[in-house]
């Protein structure tokens, strides 16, 4: 029986993609990168991967381990992971890319890759990882049930108490969008809920909502031990802003978020049980930590739209019985300051104010209506500008434009107005 076209057309593109230039299709950075900026790209996710590990039993024998990487690449993640642990898989629909992703892993013997149909782990036994990862790979398949399949095999292949890390693409959606392999379906922050309600998993994190760069953590659900009735309350030893050290958050903004920090938690504990409310308006809790190395457990809630200032009384209920009760300080949020974060060429974005493709990106934050944003290249205007908000917390967008017909090669000058606000930035053509 052939494989639905949609897998077809993933293992095609992707083939192609790793045939023309497999590193940039994989970290998105630069064109013709070498080795070592290459694995570079991947550093920070490769350190989010490991945070993750705390929430594995900490006595754990780790070369006992074993890792699952869902559409490993070239194997830009597998390699500075495989440290980590006894064994390590990855698969991947492109044959071409699992080939690069071998040649890259040569030199370590328990590190191993495999291709798959696009959807399904049948080479793996079931319970068989303690850890299974993905990034950058769900937001470029083009149907959502692909991604269902997978997300099923997950829970099979993970051992009970394992973890699952990973990004999917919480964007909104349309019903008119055209998914392809490049810009693939959209999940839902409710659909991810439902799903691991489902399925038999405890949620740990879902941030980045209505972002392309939605991270959700779960745990295949161990059976929890007996409860002792010596075993003392979760209180609530400290609160910290969830960004800053800080103890207070502010209103709205990129700082509307709180961290409680709680001793005796339970191991049951996860997301879609709990519920909070703030100064008596219902709020949202979007992580739950590992033991720090105090004990205490991070449980981040961002504050609700609407809330005021003061002193505010917390609550967190687990299965509607109430867990916690606290007060945080909410302060008013300063000012917004539209601010231009990076220059870039639209295609290599490591290019630092380098444009080869004759695409300009531009991102900027606290901008609050992006229709104000104008641009001009030594003086001339740009004919057309294509911007989508990349994140609604602080806010974050990126725009995007083509040179002026004819810019000559050399230094110039980009003009960026934001309504009274002027940037002026130096950009080489190329």
């Amino acid at each position: 029986m052939s494989e639905p076209p949609v897998r077809d057309d993933m293992r095609e593109d992707w083939n192609r993609r790793a045939r023309e230039d497999a590193n940039y299709y994989a970290a998105f950075g630069r064109r013709g990168q070498d080795e070592d900026e290459f694995l570079a790209t991947g550093a920070y996710i490769v350190e989010q991967m490991e945070a993750e590990l705390k929430r594995l039993p900490a006595t754990a024998n780790r070369r006992a381990w074993r890792a699952l990487e869902i559409g490993c690449g070239p194997g830009r993640l597998m390699k500075p992971l495989s440290r980590d642990f006894g064994e390590i898989h990855g698969v991947d629909v492109s044959d071409e890319m699992a080939a690069l992703a071998r040649k890259r892993l040569a030199g370590i013997p328990w590190a191993h890759v495999h291709t798959t149909d696009g959807a399904h782990l049948a080479q793996f036994a079931d319970e068989s990882f303690d850890f299974v990862y993905s990034y950058a790979v769900f937001q470029h398949i083009p149907d959502c049930g692909v991604v269902a399949e997978y997300m099923r095999e997950i829970r099979r292949v993970l051992k009970p108490g394992g973890i699952f890390r990973g990004q999917f693409n919480g964007l909104p959606g349309s019903p008119s969008h055209q998914y392809n392999t490049w810009a693939g379906c959209r999940f839902s922050a409710a659909g991810i809920r439902q799903f691991t309600r489902d399925y038999g998993f405890d949620l740990l994190e879902l941030s980045g909502l209505d972002t392309q760069y939605l991270w959700t953590t779960w745990r295949r659900h161990k059976p929890a031990r007996e409860s002792s009735a010596s075993e003392p309350a979760a209180a609530v030893r400290r609160i910290t802003n969830s960004v800053s050290t800080e103890p207070a958050v502010t209103t709205s903004g990129r700082f509307s978020a709180m961290s409680l920090w709680v001793e005796g938690l339970a191991s049951s504990c996860e997301l879609n049980g709990l519920t909070a409310t703030v100064g008596g308006l219902e709020a949202l809790p979007f992580y739950i930590g590992p033991p720090a190395y105090d004990g205490l457990q991070q449980l981040g809630i961002s504050l609700p739209p609407g809330s005021r200032t003061g002193l505010l009384p917390v609550l967190v209920k687990w299965q509607d019985a109430p867990l916690l009760t606290t007060v945080v300080r909410a302060i008013p949020p300063g000012p917004p300051l539209p601010r231009v974060v990076s220059v870039t060429d639209a295609v290599n974005l490591l290019s630092d104010g380098h444009v080869s493709s004759g695409l300009v990106k531009v991102t900027t934050e606290e901008i609050g209506e992006p229709s104000q944003f104008l641009a001009t290249v030594s003086g001339r205007g740009v004919a057309k500008v294509e911007w989508f908000l990349t994140d609604p917390v602080p806010p974050r967008c990126e725009f995007n434009f083509a040179l002026p017909p004819g810019t000559a090669a050399g230094e110039h000058v980009l003009e960026i107005r934001y309504g009274r606000r002027r940037f002026v930035f130096s950009i080489t053509v190329e």
